[in-house]
């Protein structure tokens, strides 16, 4: 099987690139996290699993991530969340596995509940619902209080390359799709890999998801030594296995 690309145009004009396998049945959507993009080593992990094995695959970039367009100062969940639906809609038909990592846990569980038909399983990787009011603001530094206060934006250092932009607009938004402080509404299949030395997203939360889905069908995998990424061979062996178990 070989894997195609493109972009799909928004009615705005910005262009959200793609990348997609056709193959049998559920067709395995990836969700990148927070300033990731479809590049990444799981996702490509997937793609050749879905081409060994015949599988629909699809990945996409959201707006002003990877290959997408757009100014990342400008995104948020409501955007990316509308980017993650246009891109379903319109290139796949059928049933979906979402495969979900860090923010784009939390996108998953929102797609899951915008499109209940649509959805056969999920698999979640350090999810990050609500991260916008539960796990940011933990971490703030006097200075970023005072940068969002009045210039609205904080740039704040990350150990994964150049300093991420946090604006005061994707806090005020994300507040909008908190989902934790009622039971989720999720009857499919779940499975959740977290790692125990997460330093972003420390595993109880991952958990608390876990304990707000209503499926009775869900998996929460600790993985202890595990670390946010979980992107080590044998983490990379266990994501595709435990996709290859649910799709």
């Amino acid at each position: 099987m070989s894997e195609t690309s493109g972009h799909l145009i928004r009615p705005d004009g910005e262009r959200l690139a793609w990348r997609r396998v056709v193959g049998a049945g559920p067709t395995v959507v990836w969700m990148s996290g927070f300033r990731s993009d479809m590049t990444g080593t799981k996702a490509e992990a997937l793609a050749d699993w879905a081409k060994a094995n015949g599988r629909g695959f699809l990945r996409f970039d959201y707006f002003a991530h990877g290959e997408s367009s757009g100014e990342f100062l400008q995104g948020t969940i409501t955007r990316w969340r509308e980017d993650a639906l246009s891109v379903i809609d319109e290139l796949v038909e059928g049933p979906i596995v979402l495969v979900g990592s860090s923010m784009g846990g939390w996108l998953a569980c929102l797609v899951a509940l915008a499109r209940p038909e649509r959805l056969a399983a999920m698999v979640l990787i350090a999810p990050a619902p609500d991260f916008t009011s539960k796990l940011m603001p933990l971490r703030f530094p006097p200075e970023a209080v005072t940068a969002l206060r009045d210039e609205g934006v904080w740039m704040e250092p990350s150990q994964y390359g150049d300093p991420s932009p946090i604006t005061a607009k994707l806090l005020e938004d994300g507040a909008r799709w908190s989902i934790l402080d009622a039971e989720v509404p999720i009857a499919v299949p779940v499975r959740i890999l977290q790692g125990g030395e997460d330093p972003d997203v420390p595993w109880r939360h991952a958990l608390e998801l876990s304990q707000a889905i209503k499926s009775q069908d869900v998996v929460f995998a600790l993985i202890k030594d595990g670390d946010h990424r979980l992107s080590r061979d044998q983490d990379i062996a266990r994501l595709v296995a435990t996709v290859a178990e649910v799709a």
